[in-house]
């Protein structure tokens, strides 16, 4: 279930953050003993072992535990988009099969048409935002560069994080109850419940956390060539050395992370597109070009293959 959104230009990255492995397991939070109690809040940060590679599995998830008492999911972290979302039993119009039970939402947990995160949500996904009652239920649909997609219902719920400074917090935070999905196959089990959103928009996870206090918005992650790594959200596990930083710039295409415009070159000399804006996401496995570069580097090689035959 590879959360992609389709870019209108330029082409897409995979989000790594090339950092060394050792200064994050140095900075990893220790466990807590059996008398640990929840704190206030305070700005810290949190972070979560990864799962997943890039081949076979050609996708990153975390664990996250939601709820009340809390409950496992698996959540594809996705940086090309905002919405959170599991599968739930609302009930499931379409469903395919997931590693836990779905997600069962009650009627109090519903967040309103009226409510501005419904709003954000709304201009995230480039939708006019429309209530018709100031009880109506917020719904969304959003859709993915690979034909998934998800139709659900935005409602709130609390999320057990364990912060770097061994409290744990438990806030309220708006997410996506999807009811009728397009995931791929629904004989086979899906590696993840959801999707993990990680854009810049409001609606996004590490927004509210922000919202919150609960973390400054900094995302990151550290993946390991043989497989799975560490995501973290705040600042205070940032590896400040052997590190390169590229400064991120607001894209023009929704809530997208990017490093600004690129030229596409080719042996040495310029295909003449541009300029592209580069996008990252950690959704997608793969770098890909939007149509116009793509035929530009098609007709660069070929030209290229026949002046060498």
């Amino acid at each position: 279930m590879a959360a992609r959104w389709a870019p209108p230009a330029a082409f897409l990255l995979l989000l790594l953050l090339l950092a060394v492995l050792a200064p994050v397991l140095a900075d990893k939070p220790a466990r807590a003993g059996r008398g640990e109690t929840d704190a206030e809040p305070e700005a810290s940060s949190a972070v979560f072992q990864l799962f997943g590679n890039v081949y076979p599995h050609g996708l990153y998830y975390v664990a996250m535990s939601i709820g009340n008492p809390p409950k496992p999911y698996f959540l594809d972290v996705d940086t090309g988009s905002d919405l959170t979302w599991l599968q739930c039993d609302a009930p499931c119009v379409s469903c395919s099969k997931v590693p836990h039970p779905l997600y069962r939402p009650t009627k109090n947990k519903l967040i309103p048409c009226v409510d501005q995160l419904c709003a954000s949500l709304h201009g995230g996904l480039s939708r006019n935002h429309k209530c018709d009652s100031p009880k109506q239920q917020c719904d969304y649909e959003i859709k993915y560069a690979d034909q998934a997609s998800s139709l659900g219902v935005l409602i709130n719920d609390s999320f057990a994080v364990r912060l770097a400074n061994a409290s744990v917090v438990r806030p309220s935070l708006a997410f996506g109850c999807g009811y009728d999905q397009e995931v791929g196959s629904s004989t086979e089990v899906a590696p993840t419940d959801g999707v993990l959103g990680l854009g810049s928009g409001s609606i996004s996870l590490l927004s509210q956390l922000k919202q919150h206090g609960i973390t400054k918005n900094v995302v990151g992650h550290c993946l390991s060539m043989r497989g799975g790594g560490f995501l973290f959200f705040g600042d205070n596990l940032v590896p400040y050395s052997r590190a390169t930083w590229v400064p991120m710039v607001r894209s023009a295409f929704r809530n997208y992370y990017s490093p600004g415009s690129a030229s596409l070159y080719f042996g040495g000399r310029s295909l003449g597109v541009g300029p592209m804006e580069v996008v990252l996401d950690s959704g997608s496995s793969y770098t890909y070009f939007s149509a116009q570069p793509y035929q530009a580097l098609v007709t660069a090689v070929n030209l290229r293959k026949f002046s060498i035959l």
